[in-house]
């Protein structure tokens, strides 16, 4: 095999090109990355709206103003539990503070970095940096919502666009192909909305059934606000990995710092560890469908350079984005190895790949069909 130093080098300033304008265009490029996703998921209410008889605007509007009622409802619900941690939160700092305390004095009574330190003046310096501090933090805080309503707006701006333009958009990209393979290429885009709309739809179920099974098992530990921190994890779990564990954190911390049983904490966390396992092996396998899974490495990957590139956003845009780009990476002979690199479906079933779970519930299937048949 000759290889070719010209064509490396062009493909690796076209990959640096690339990057470059995702980072300098990313404040336009993110809205339209999550108004592109959004209506993959609104195409098919819109689509309804339009045989009832309305026009594409009017069926664009209705669909993006159903989806802010169903939001609102549930940040409404939602509302009066926050208002009620918060109210919390002057307790909970209280204990942050000794606990920071105590552990600062007893690192410096063993290592002794600052002699005659004392609690009461360790913990004045402390309150008095945070207030100092607090400026800067609401600064920041203010200019973080003025960009996430700046995003938003847009976002709702492009996805109405794009549900009114979306036959002119794939026609227009259609014909960059030649005239003999625009009708494989209509095809591929299709594909693409259909994929899209399969993953995300896959993932909002997800969310709430997850968010579901945290909430009651919450409950029933007997957590303060049990929904509030279900669900919260279970839309932080939309960033693999980092979200699961994070959205776990929370209520594990707030349950350390709020009761004086260590029980809590550690049955909160047999609780989401029990559901992540629910999720990752019966869940998302048959509600997302494993052949539009990305394998841990390409997800993890995804998540980096997401983040690298567009913080929180890029986590949560990356992800499905690869799950897209599997799909048309199979429509190209040429793109073939990317799909394998890329797709977990390949992977082998056998005896020492499947789960102990999954071939324990074989064995359970197994013995309920014997006992079944006649004569048993």
């Amino acid at each position: 095999m000759n290889l070719s130093f010209q064509r490396l080098f062009f493909a690796i300033a076209t990959v640096f090109a690339f990057f470059a304008i995702m980072i300098l265009a990313k404040s336009i490029l993110i809205p339209i990355g999550f108004a592109l996703l959004i209506s993959f998921i609104l195409l098919p209410l819109a689509r309804r709206f339009e045989l009832w008889g309305t026009n594409k605007i009017l069926a664009a509007f209705l669909s993006i103003f159903t989806t802010i009622l169903i939001l609102g409802g549930g940040i409404f619900l939602f509302s009066t539990q926050i208002i009620e941690i918060s109210k919390d939160l002057s307790d909970i700092k209280e204990k942050i503070l000794r606990i920071l305390a105590e552990l600062t004095l007893y690192i410096n009574s063993n290592f002794n970095f600052v002699p005659n330190l004392e609690k009461g003046e360790l913990l004045q310096e402390i309150k008095d940096w945070i207030n100092k501090s607090a400026g800067s933090l609401v600064r920041q805080t203010f200019n973080s919502t003025a960009a996430f309503l700046t995003g938003l707006m847009f976002t709702v701006i492009f996805t109405f666009l794009i549900l009114i333009y979306r036959k002119g958009m794939v026609n227009a990209f259609a014909h960059f192909y030649p005239e003999d393979r625009r009708d494989r290429a209509v095809t591929m885009f299709k594909s693409v909305q259909q994929v899209g709309k399969k993953y995300l739809v896959g993932m909002i179920l997800i969310i709430i059934i997850v968010g579901a099974l945290n909430s009651f098992g919450l409950l029933i530990i007997g957590l303060d606000h049990p929904f509030l921190f279900g669900f919260m994890a279970s839309i932080m779990a939309i960033v693999p990995y980092v979200g699961t564990t994070l959205g776990a954190a929370i209520p594990v911390v707030y349950a350390f710092m709020s009761y004086d049983s260590i029980w809590m904490p550690i049955s909160i966390t047999i609780l989401f560890w029990s559901v992540q396992v629910v999720e990752s092996n019966y869940l998302t396998p048959r509600i997302v469908g494993g052949g539009l899974k990305v394998n841990a490495l390409a997800a993890i990957l995804s998540i980096i350079i997401g983040a690298s590139v567009w913080g929180i956003a890029g986590m949560v845009l990356f992800l499905p984005f690869v799950a897209i780009l599997k799909v048309i990476s199979e429509e190209y002979v040429e793109l073939k190895p990317i799909a394998l690199m890329i797709g977990e479906q390949n992977q082998k079933k056998d005896d020492g790949s499947v789960s102990f779970s999954r071939r324990l519930w074989g064995k359970i299937k197994s013995i309920v069909h014997t006992s079944k048949k006649p004569g048993n």
